[in-house]
This record gives C-alpha cells, sequence and structure tokens, in this order.
C-alpha cells in the first residue's frame, strides 16, 4: 500500500503559476497528475516514470506543466505555468506499476488539492 499526500493548491489569477507537491510512503513504477473540474470526468494531465523520468502530458498543458520527481524524497511535482481559468479543477496525484494516461492504470491516489485560477 502506498499513500500520497498532496499540497501545493490554492487561488491564482490567470497567467500565474502554482507548485503541486505529492509525497509517497513507497516507491512505484509510475506516478501521474489527474484533475477534475465541477461536472466533468477526472482526467488525465502528466504522468512520469519514477526510472529514467520519462514524461507524458495531456495536449491542453503542453508547454505549461511540468512534471518532475526528486527521487531522495519520494516526491513528484507538477510546475503549473501560464495558468488559465480552464485549469481549475481538483488535482489529484496517482501512483501505480503501469505508465499511462489511463486512470485504470493507477492503483493509489491522494486525496486531491484545489486549484482556483481567476480571470
Amino acid at each position: 500500500q502506498v499513500q500520497l499526500v498532496e499540497s501545493g493548491g490554492g487561488l491564482v489569477q490567470a497567467g500565474g503559476s502554482l507548485r503541486l507537491s505529492c509525497a509517497a510512503s513507497g516507491s512505484t513504477y509510475a506516478m501521474g497528475w489527474f484533475r477534475q473540474a465541477p461536472g466533468k470526468e477526472r482526467e488525465f494531465v502528466s504522468a512520469i516514470k519514477w526510472s529514467g523520468g520519462t514524461t507524458t502530458y495531456t495536449d491542453s498543458v503542453k508547454g505549461r506543466f511540468t512534471i518532475s520527481r526528486d527521487n531522495a524524497k519520494n516526491t513528484v511535482y507538477l510546475q503549473m505555468n501560464s495558468l488559465k481559468p480552464e485549469d481549475t479543477a481538483v488535482y489529484y496525484c496517482a501512483a501505480g506499476p503501469n505508465y499511462g494516461t489511463t486512470r485504470h492504470l493507477y492503483y493509489y491516489w491522494g486525496q486531491g488539492t484545489q486549484v482556483t485560477v481567476s480571470s
């Protein structure tokens, strides 16, 4: 069992930046970030392989968001720049034995952190 604790959400104006952190109690093959806006399905944002650092992003955040990891701290980060109102959502950290963009690949989930971008 891997426990995930997220932090770093908040309220920011459009064009601003936030950095989300996700501390894991153990190591897994891959970690990812998903988000869920009110009334919408939870969607993939980004993922990273723990070993080697391979990354992937959904098209809407490419060039604005950067996922990274700190192996020593078992922590994954999501640096979010040039934020837009449509980025407003609850952001969830996920971890599991598979790397990819779909929810079922990830076995462990954090509690979520709210990101609100005002226009």
